[in-house]
């Protein structure tokens, strides 16, 4: 479940600690940013078993120290395209996924249905319709393209149009097959919204580690995982999210392009956004942060997450 907020300012200080603690090393690789949103600037890893290298120092005590200040768990997993140099922290344990699934829902629509399949008109009533539904609450008894339930689903965070593409995935199962066929062997996509927020530790269910999701994100939207037309219009839909400016993208300079999938709500203060971020005149980063809290009726802060990136961004920039 998503609720949009407004935006922050970048927070500071844990960007030059970072910078100071992680060693740079060599590059194995080179580019600028995308000429395009379909673009890359390198090959897309396995989303979960091929790792960047060389791997970059991992920034521990920066980490260690958001967790004890926000009193949570922290799941980190960033990776520079150009050099392969990474910034992990808990990146290989599970965590609950939230509403970031949905923009690998829209992509697997998109790689399902192709760009002439998108305008296909999906009807539904009043009676579908679920919790924080923004979009999709308008049009019930008329219904949506798949195009515009993608857009619902990944601009708005929109639970319902995250559950019309299940269906035309044929179910959570669908997304699991398609995640799979990209490489990813760790997320189990089980339930739909609003269940699926429903997590408590040692569950595995709607869960997958910050390594694999993030991953997943660079195969879709930086690898041949889709066409480039499907590339081009997920990218679209991630830049112009509407959802997500509190966290990567207040941790990150003004001037960089950010697309990103945020996640959140349920128990245990889950909170969690996915990107990937262009810096001007280099290649991208991929990055997946991810958290939760230690008690169930606990509330989450969006700023976490961006003093998490801010951590990251000083790692890697």
């Amino acid at each position: 479940m998503q609720y949009p907020r407004a935006r922050r300012a970048v927070p500071g200080g844990f960007a030059v600690l970072a910078a100071l603690t992680v060693l740079p090393l060599a590059a194995c690789g080179s580019g600028g940013p995308p000429a395009s949103p379909a673009s890359s600037a390198s090959p897309a890893p396995s989303a979960t078993t091929a790792r960047p290298a060389p791997a970059a120092k991992r920034v521990t005590g920066d980490f260690e120290e958001l967790e004890r200040t926000y009193e949570a768990r922290l799941g980190v997993y960033a990776v520079d395209t150009g050099s392969g140099r990474e910034v992990t922290h808990n990146d290989d344990e599970r965590f609950a996924y939230a509403s970031t699934f949905k923009a690998f829902a829209a992509a697997a629509v998109l790689h399902a249905y192709s760009p002439s399949g998108m305008d296909e008109v999906i009807t539904y009533s009043g009676d579908d319709l679920v919790a924080h539904s923004p979009v999709t609450g308008k049009h019930a008894g008329t219904g949506m393209t798949l195009r515009e339930l993608c857009d619902a689903a990944v601009r708005h965070s929109d639970n319902t149009a995250a559950n019309l593409l299940f269906d035309a995935l044929g179910g959570p199962q669908g997304l699991a097959s398609a995640l799979e066929e990209a490489g990813d062997t760790v997320t189990r996509v089980e339930r739909r919204e609003p269940e699926l927020n429903q997590w408590a530790p040692g569950s595995t269910r709607d869960t997958t580690t910050p390594r694999a999701w993030a991953g997943d994100l660079r195969a879709f939207v930086l690898g041949d995982v889709l066409g480039e037309k499907e590339r081009a219009q997920l990218t679209k839909w991630l830049r112009t999210s509407t959802t997500g400016d509190d966290l990567i993208r207040a941790g990150v300079p003004e001037d960089w392009v950010v697309g990103d999938k945020s996640g959140g709500g349920g128990a245990h203060g889950v909170r969690n956004d996915i990107a990937v971020v262009w810096p001007p005149d280099a290649a991208p980063l991929v990055m997946a942060i991810m958290s939760n809290r230690r008690t169930a009726d606990a509330g989450y802060d969006d700023k976490l997450i961006a003093e998490a990136a801010s951590v990251v961004i000083g790692a890697l920039a």
